[in-house]
């Protein structure tokens, strides 16, 4: 999926055929300055996708502007700048982002976050690249390339009035969407390799942790992903991360789908035993002749072989993971059971 990297120039982590098209996107879109509204979850990479637009041809200055961290009276300021004396405080000059973004790109991260108010001002240096620092009287200019972001849907944010319909258009003349981690869950292995490369020193995932990991929808996203590898690297001393040493949403989940197992494979077996029970042949109940005959365990290993490359779109390295075997295991049994997926 989609990786920040130390460097100036951002990765773009992941084959699935998601990421190969945003990817082909990036190429087109950085060789042109038109608009770029990116779409998509918190946490899916929308900064990374667009300093790899900008990083395409790198002309001017990349200058991030968090609409959704600029509150109260200072954000005009912010924005556009002030001069000496405007308000209590301005002891001097100072630049606003929109100027410090001249000649480059400026990126708007979470754009449905402005207020109205600067909505209006933010369009008009749009269509007439001009804008007045507050407090003074002249106008400057300032010539750039707007990226936009938002995990908002801004046409209904339109529609309540919440949004400009004006500014809506004028971003919107190309737009990117960013799938959700859990719809390509294929650049997952990938994506933990590359943090864990950037953030491990020597550590090694059990396999146990990484079928927890493969296993997860991942509501956070990339970003959800990369904390979860720093968490389990900052509290292990020793070179193994074990699945117990996984952040408290992913254990809430292992829980949750082991007992779901259970719950599962006791309506399959309800004459199934606790550990606790007695299993002396005179308590037991008489067999019932209504449930289905044993299942071979060659037709069981089959039948769960399908299950994984299906759940991984064909993926004979993540299946092996998920199965708990080795790929020349995986490819023996294929052909062992006459199986061409």
């Amino acid at each position: 999926m989609l990786a920040q990297a130390e460097q100036s120039t951002p990765l773009l982590v992941g084959q699935s055929p998601r990421l190969r098209h945003i990817l082909r996107m990036v190429e087109k879109l950085g060789r042109c300055r038109w608009p770029v509204l990116l779409l998509g979850e918190t946490g899916t990479g929308k900064e990374v996708v667009a300093r790899s637009i900008h990083g395409v041809n790198p002309v001017g200055p990349f200058v991030t502007i968090d609409c959704s961290s600029m509150v109260g009276p200072l954000m005009e300021s912010e924005l556009f700048g002030h001069v000496k004396g405007a308000f209590t405080g301005a002891v001097g000059t100072k630049t606003g982002l929109i100027e410090s973004a001249d000649g480059g790109t400026a990126f708007f991260d979470e754009i449905g976050e402005l207020p109205l108010d600067l909505q209006a001002k933010l369009l008009r240096v749009l269509q007439e690249k001009e804008f007045r620092p507050v407090g003074s009287l002249m106008q400057r200019r300032s010539d750039f390339r707007v990226i936009a972001a938002t995990n908002r849907d801004l046409a209904k944010e339109v529609e309540k009035g919440t949004f400009r319909r004006d500014l809506f258009y004028r971003l919107n003349v190309v737009n990117v969407r960013l799938a959700p981690l859990r719809d390509r869950k294929e650049d997952i292995p990938a994506l933990i390799a590359h943090f864990m490369a950037r953030y491990s020193k020597g550590h090694t995932l059990t396999q146990e942790a990484l079928e927890g990991m493969l296993s997860y929808d991942w509501p956070g996203n990339v970003r959800e992903l990369e904390n979860c590898i720093q968490h389990m690297v900052a509290i292990n001393s020793g070179p193994l991360l074990h699945s117990s040493e996984l952040p408290s949403m992913l254990q809430n989940h292992l829980m949750a789908r082991k007992s779901q197992f259970m719950s599962v494979a006791a309506s399959v077996n309800p004459m199934a035993k606790s550990p606790g029970e007695a299993s002396s042949h005179e308590h037991r109940a008489p067999a019932d002749l209504s449930r289905p005959p044993i299942v071979p365990l060659t037709q069981m290993e089959r039948q769960a072989i399908l299950d994984a490359l299906e759940y991984t779109k064909g993926d004979r390295a993540v299946a092996a993971s998920l199965l708990g075997i080795g790929r020349t295991t995986l490819y023996r049994k294929l052909k062992e059971y006459q199986l061409a997926v």
